[in-house]
């Protein structure tokens, strides 16, 4: 899925849920999606609500810098959710030489296996800022046998941001992408390369097959090599299987023909990346973790444990299946959510109440907005201080997972208890 695809799909989503009655995330969310890293940012931009706010100004950062094939490979400095972006009044990255976006379309059809045909080439050459341009490829491969849509860019991660919160490296949680299966290797001199098998449309586990390798090397390059089954992206609903196995995609990556274009790279100068002007309530992910789990009924198991500042997300199992947990801290949300803790418009059982303290609670039972059979079953509640803490389970191990069990494990009232537990306050 191409970055513009990626964002009209989540702009789309995320004002249906908003006019669905879910009340909208604090600008906090973006602050405390960068803290966590991204792969609780990608999680973050499927979440059960948006601000239109949010909404128009992510639109804004993406859609004017431009993309080049898919899955964000533009720029690993711009953070698909929220990430600090530098000011225009910072020295622009430069380069000592440049590299075209011929020279890149020769380098990756020299890498390509011999037999084969190569149609609809196009490359990037790299600029630099601002903005900074990354150089890229594409072309579609084509063999007896079968036919790929492929692209690779090559792009420096902006030091000022830790390497797990920017660019295409790591493998996300299965609670965001439950059919990929992806594997991490640390490489000799301090790289790492992640290679994934996953689908064009990854919340199924059919259709067209989408294939990618990222290595990142230790000194802050990223090259990302992806393909896609019977053509160009979306060109077919087919599953057959790339014309290029993992294996060969990995060589691509690491070849030394990338060198040139590696030297040319801009470098990223200036002041250090945007962060917040004002400290910022959080809860830490280690304190979510810990105020989560003490609350499961025991017996049951706990895996695929995700936290950050002021979310964590786990599977837990009490034996008759697996299911989904969540839970989710913002702070200073009363003003925001003025309007949206009531059951207007809301599909599924909906139940509003206010508590004897004055904490607004909404209780949701519906089925998932990602079209599966999975049931979404939430606790929204906002204290009087503006502290809102969410709870939300899933019958299944992801959202847009199979089912694994016939309704979620944890009853509302025990998602209630969860939500109300003053230990999700920061200062407690």
């Amino acid at each position: 899925m191409s970055l513009d695809e990626d964002f009209e799909t989540r702009v789309t989503r995320a004002m249906s849920r908003a006019t669905g009655g879910f009340p909208p995330h604090s600008a906090d969310l973006v602050r405390r999606s960068v803290a966590q890293g991204r792969r609780m940012r990608l999680f973050a931009a499927t979440r059960i609500a948006v601000t239109a706010v949010a909404v128009v100004t992510a639109g804004g950062t993406l859609m004017a810098t431009g993309t080049f094939g898919s899955h964000g490979a533009g720029d690993p400095g711009r953070l698909r959710t929220g990430a600090p972006v530098r000011s225009a009044e910072q020295p622009p990255s430069r380069a000592a030489s440049s590299v075209s976006g011929a020279e890149m379309v020769r380098t990756l059809k020299s890498l390509l296996p011999a037999g084969g045909t190569v149609s609809a080439a196009s490359g990037r050459a790299s600029q630099a800022g601002p903005p900074v341009v990354w150089p890229a490829a594409k072309l579609t491969y084509s063999t007896a046998r079968a036919s790929s849509g492929l692209d690779i860019t090559l792009a420096r991660l902006d030091p000022g941001i830790p390497a797990d919160q920017q660019g295409e490296g790591g493998c996300l949680p299965v609670e965001v992408r439950p059919y990929d299966t992806c594997t991490t290797e640390k490489l000799p001199g301090g790289g790492v390369l992640n290679t994934t098998r996953s689908f064009t449309y990854p919340s199924s586990e059919t259709g067209q097959k989408r294939w990618y390798v990222v290595l990142t090397t230790a000194d802050g390059v990223q090259l990302t090599v992806q393909e896609f089954g019977g053509g160009g992206e979306k060109a077919t609903t087919g599953g057959a299987d790339p014309a290029l196995s993992i294996d060969q995609l990995t060589s691509i990556v690491r070849s030394p023909a990338w060198n040139k274009a590696i030297t040319a790279l801009p470098t990223r100068e200036g002041a250090p990346s945007a962060t917040p002007s004002t400290p910022q309530k959080r809860v830490t992910g280690a304190r979510m973790t810990q105020v989560l789990t003490s609350r499961l009924p025991r017996g049951g198991t706990v895996s695929d444990l995700n936290a950050g500042d002021g979310l964590v997300q786990l599977v837990y199992d009490d034996g008759r299946g697996k299911n989904m947990v969540e839970a989710d801290a913002q702070y200073h949300m009363t003003d925001l959510l003025a309007g949206h803790m009531d059951c207007t418009g809301v599909s599924g059982h909906c139940e509003a109440t206010t508590l004897t303290d004055g904490t607004r609670v909404k209780k949701v039972q519906g089925p998932s907005e990602k079209g599966g059979a999975a049931q979404v079953w939430l606790v929204d509640t906002v204290h009087p201080d503006g502290r809102r803490v969410v709870v939300r389970e899933v019958n299944s191990y992801a959202e847009s997972g199979p089912v694994t069990r016939p309704q979620p494990a944890l009853s509302m009232d025990q998602l209630l208890s969860i939500a109300l537990d003053k230990r999700f306050a920061p200062d407690s």
